[in-house]
């Protein structure tokens, strides 16, 4: 006897079967980036990415020439940066600043950056401007007390103990040798320094 229940007389749930694709047109490629800048700060490689699943996806399961959806997402990218609803230079000016008053190292907000496909001459202005309102000192400083490192560590009598495994947190947080020396054997009283 087939009974779809278990020995506790609980009904089993069948696996959900994943929704096929939506077909991709112009119209639709549109109100998917809209919604997804609507939900995400994202830069104009992101956006593209984003697109550019959903086409493979669509054109993977109904067919459709691919050729003609790159021009689609082309064509509306260009349209959203001449709105100014997508912008490269907002997107990375935000994202160094807030990076670095949190406390990372030029070396992480470059490599964060790059990665979202921001140009290397914008990510290296942007780097530059906020180090001028954050030095790299201050920042190491800031993530050395959130990481609780050095003069930072709760229990003061380990801190000789742990000072090589701090000193490599630092390095890992990619401020370099002498940055990180100062901030582990400094004093926890050392306001952040500012350029």
């Amino acid at each position: 006897m087939d009974d779809p229940t278990d020995r506790d007389g609980d009904r089993r749930r069948e696996p959900r079967k994943p929704k096929p694709p939506r077909k991709v047109s112009a119209r639709y490629l549109e109100n998917a980036a809209l919604h997804y800048l609507k939900r995400y700060a994202a830069t104009v490689s992101q956006l593209k990415r984003v697109l550019m699943r959903r086409v493979d996806r669509s054109v993977k399961f109904h067919g459709g020439d691919r050729a003609e959806a790159v021009g689609w997402v082309e064509a509306l990218t260009q349209k959203l940066i001449r709105n100014n609803l997508i912008n490269d230079g907002a997107y990375a000016e935000t994202k160094a600043h807030s990076l670095r008053a949190s406390g990372r190292s030029a070396r992480v907000i470059t490599q964060k950056l790059r990665m979202k496909g921001v140009a290397q001459e914008l990510v290296q202005q942007k780097v530059a401007e906020a180090t001028q309102d954050v030095s790299e000192d201050a920042a190491a400083l800031i993530w050395a007390r959130k990481k609780r490192l050095g003069p930072f560590r709760r229990d003061a009598s380990t801190r000789a103990d742990n000072r090589q495994r701090d000193l490599a947190a630092l390095a890992r947080a990619g401020f370099s040798f002498t940055i990180a020396k100062r901030v582990i054997d400094g004093t926890a009283d050392e306001a952040p320094l500012r350029r």
